[in-house]
């Protein structure tokens, strides 16, 4: 199973990753109009030997779930193709944003490489109670963790076509996307799923090297604890139990999660807010002032908690 809190939970320091007019198209290329998303699926052009886990995630929708929001929600000022292609640009073996945020490259021989991986996580990780047993499964895993690690290089191409101003390192920024995106749109899949790839990913990484610690990514160990923090957060009355109970989110931390998540939210909800396409504003701005008034809210309770976390986190060390 997912490690708990207690145990060493490392992972790969990348994401493995990156995100409609949707339409999903086959073979040739096609450009994507009125600063829309398009995927554009390669089919010809991969190895036969992945071409069953693109058609898994084809099948799924995810990808177009993702890019159908961005378009409905953003006004983009580029054209963005998602082209899950083998014709990717040099070096790249995972899925990347290119620096202009006008493409996203898939390759399919990656989605083949999570879905090896998570056919071994559901023969040797026993499954989190959150995830129903149906979907519990190599195909449904790989899907749902696909949203997410697109769901990051989603929010890779928000930031660099609007120009979103960072606070802090871009690939927080990103996976902070594919929470704000995946948690509010989805549910707890694509998160739990995710933490579970990483989780596996960890053990077979074995300790980290130095290009490890000074990647422009953050440790993987943390990310999975930020990934499930903001999961928690976001509804600690469903989500605490079978996270924070069952060891896979730490005691110390979970207290922070719902001030951590209202932030995330208003703040993905307000770098968003200046280029809200003209169907989205009144909806968008109804979400931005009801996630302020959560982070006032939460913000509140954890100054008036603050005293008490400390002296407990005292006692235990």
């Amino acid at each position: 199973m997912l490690r708990t809190a207690n145990s060493a939970i490392g992972l790969t320091c990348a994401l493995l990753v990156t995100g409609l007019t949707v339409p999903a198209c086959g073979g040739e290329d096609e450009a994507a109009t009125d600063g829309k998303v398009t995927i554009v699926y390669q089919d010809a052009a991969s190895p036969p030997e992945d071409r069953q886990v693109v058609a898994v995630v084809r099948e799924s929708g995810v990808l177009e779930q993702v890019a159908g929001w961005v378009s409905k929600a953003i006004a983009l000022p580029h054209d963005l193709t998602v082209k899950v292609t083998p014709r990717v640009p040099p070096g790249v073996t995972d899925a990347v944003t290119q620096p202009d945020g006008q493409t996203i490259y898939i390759p399919p021989r990656f989605l083949t490489q999570i879905h090896d991986v998570l056919r071994k996580v559901t023969k040797t990780v026993k499954r989190p109670a959150l995830l129903p047993e149906a979907d519990y499964n190599a195909d449904d895993l790989t899907a749902q963790s696909t949203q997410f690690i697109f769901g990051h290089e989603m929010g890779h191409a928000l930031q660099r076509q609007l120009l979103l101003a960072n606070l802090g390192l871009e690939e927080d920024a990103a996976d902070g996307f594919a929470s704000f995106y995946t948690v509010n749109e989805v549910g707890p899949g694509p998160s739990l799923a995710t933490a579970l790839l990483f989780d596996e990913l960890a053990r077979e990484e074995g300790e980290l090297t130095l290009e490890g610690y000074s990647s422009d990514h953050p440790v993987t160990q943390q990310r999975v604890f930020n990934f499930l923090c903001y999961l928690e957060g976001s509804d600690p009355g469903k989500y605490s139990a079978p996270l924070v109970g069952a060891g896979y989110l730490p005691k110390t931390r979970a207290p922070l999660c719902p001030q951590a998540w209202a932030m995330l939210d208003y703040g993905w909800w307000t770098q968003l807010q200046p280029h809200f396409s003209e169907d989205f504003k009144n909806e968008g701005g109804r979400s931005q002032e009801d996630a302020r008034e959560h982070l006032i809210a939460e913000t509140k309770a954890l100054a008036e908690q603050l005293d008490e976390l400390r002296t407990e986190q005292t006692r235990s060390e």
